[in-house]
C-alpha cells in the first residue's frame, strides 16, 4: 500500500542572491513539508500514549488522596479515642481506640498498595507498546505513602505514637 500524504505545513525561506553584474536580488522560496500517513500515525500514537499516562497518573493520585484520608482519619480517631479512654470516659460499644485506628489505617494502606500495584501493572502493559520510564513522580509518591501508611499501622500496633 502506498504511503499517503494527508497533512502538510509550509516553510518560507528568504535569502538574498547576487547577480553577475553586482546587483542583489531578494529571493523567497516557499516549500511545502508534507508528512506521510505513517509519520502522522506515529505522532498520534505518541500523543495517545501521553494522554494514557496522564490518565494513569490522575487515577493513582486519586488512590493516594483517598488512602491518605483514610490513614490520617484512622490515626486521628485513634488519638482522640485514646484521649477519651485515658481521661476515664466510657467508649460506646467497647471498641478500643486501637481497633478503630488499626482498621482505618490498615484499610488506607491496603488501598494505597492496591492502587500502586494497579498503576504498575498498567504501566507494564503500556511499556509493551511504547517506551515509557518506570519511575514516574506519581509512582514515587505512592511508594512513599505506602511506607508511611505501613509505619502508622505498625506504630499503632506497637503503641509508639
Amino acid at each position: 500500500m502506498a504511503d499517503q500524504t494527508t497533512e502538510s505545513s509550509t516553510q518560507v525561506v528568504k535569502d538574498q542572491a547576487e547577480l553577475g553584474d553586482g546587483r542583489a536580488v531578494q529571493v523567497e522560496v516557499t516549500t511545502k513539508v508534507v508528512k506521510s500517513s505513517n509519520e502522522l500515525a506515529e505522532d498520534r500514537t505518541d500523543l495517545a500514549t501521553a494522554r494514557t499516562l496522564m490518565a494513569m497518573d490522575r487515577s493513582l493520585m486519586a488512590w493516594i488522596r483517598t488512602s491518605l484520608s483514610m490513614i490520617s482519619f484512622g490515626f486521628t480517631i485513634y488519638k482522640v479515642l485514646q484521649g477519651f479512654q485515658e481521661s476515664g470516659d466510657v467508649i460506646p460499644h467497647g471498641y478500643s481506640p486501637r481497633t478503630v485506628g488499626l482498621f482505618l489505617t490498615g484499610l488506607g494502606t491496603v488501598a494505597m498498595v492496591a492502587g500502586t500495584v494497579e498503576y504498575f501493572e498498567r504501566l507494564k502493559i503500556l511499556r509493551r507498546f511504547h517506551t515509557v520510564k518506570t519511575w514516574r513522580a506519581s509512582l514515587v509518591m505512592a511508594v512513599i505513602m505506602s511506607v508511611v501508611g505501613l509505619f502508622v499501622f505498625l506504630s499503632i500496633i506497637a503503641k509508639l505514637l
